[in-house]
């Protein structure tokens, strides 16, 4: 089977070094592979996209040399794909409504849903929007990261109905990640170690679908010096064109790999040929960590 793998951001502002580091992480593994690396662009909570943003981040990946294979999906344009799913998944009684607010499930004492709408049978009504969830009837309480080995998952959080359509009617990241991996044919997931907390409920969608599932690798995250992850919403510093290849060491760095001792010669693409060629995955670092500028 041929390895697929996946950059998949979202246009919520410019690609900052977190960015790089997942997006560089994820080429070098599947061309390592000898594999196809696609892109995607996750546009379906308008509120957080930036205007241009979805442009800049692919103009930057053709200046770091990061070409994709195939079309780029856009989720905006999958609407149809999703609402059959969810409908789908509502006749089958496999999902219902739910009306719960967040401020109820705060004051829980777990702070997780506790199907209180389950078997309410609520409909959805123009006077009020309701969010959809799923019935959790096969929670998955642990799985293998390529990168972290084992994990195993909270049984309250394993088996709580997570909301795959919103009460704003915008269809929930759990759900659509799931359909478009699947559409896409992607065979392993490498992203940030931020998702690793929604792995279990995604692999539980798969199967409940009936989807072969992935295999996952969480590469480990960029932190700034408050130890926060380095991300659009904390306003990292977008990655500058001019210095791209100082920042693509740093990148191969941060994720535990050799550089060449000559790597100031050589220009971008030979780089990263270099790295294809002497990418291991098992030298990537388990734990999150600060970016260190020192370049060996």
């Amino acid at each position: 089977m041929c390895y697929i793998g996946r950059f998949a951001p979202s246009p919520s502002g410019p690609l900052h070094f977190g960015s790089l580091v997942t997006a560089l992480g994820s080429y070098l593994q599947a061309k390592s592979c000898r594999g196809k690396w696609l892109v995607r662009i996750e546009d379906i909570d308008p509120p957080r996209e930036v205007k241009g943003a979805a442009t800049a981040i692919l103009t930057t990946l053709e200046a770091l040399n990061l070409y994709w294979d195939g079309e780029i999906l856009y989720q905006s344009t999958c609407s149809k794909r999703y609402r059959a799913v969810l409908q789908s998944l509502l006749d089958k009684q496999q999902a219902y409504y739910c009306d719960c607010t967040r401020q109820r499930i705060h004051h829980l004492p777990s702070g997780l849903y506790d199907g209180f709408c389950r078997n309410r049978h609520l409909n959805q009504t123009s006077q009020q929007q309701l969010a959809i969830r799923l019935k959790q009837n096969q929670p998955i309480y642990q799985f293998t990261d390529k990168i972290r080995g084992l994990q195993n998952v909270d049984t309250a959080n394993a088996q709580e109905d997570f909301i795959i359509h919103r009460k704003d009617d915008l269809f929930a990241y759990n759900l659509v990640v799931v359909l478009d991996d699947n559409e896409q044919g992607i065979t392993e997931i490498v992203r940030g170690a931020d998702l690793l907390p929604v792995t279990a409920k995604q692999i539980s969608l798969y199967q409940l679908l009936g989807l072969p599932v992935p295999t996952y690798c969480h590469l480990p995250l960029v932190l700034d010096n408050n130890d926060n992850k380095l991300s659009k919403q904390n306003h990292a510093t977008p990655i500058e064109l001019n210095n791209l290849k100082t920042l693509t060491v740093q990148a191969l760095q941060f994720l535990g790999q050799v550089i060449p001792e000559n790597w100031q010669d050589a220009n971008q693409m030979q780089l990263l040929d270099w790295a294809i060629k002497h990418w291991d995955i098992t030298n990537v670092p388990k734990q999150n960590s600060r970016l260190s500028t020192n370049i060996g």
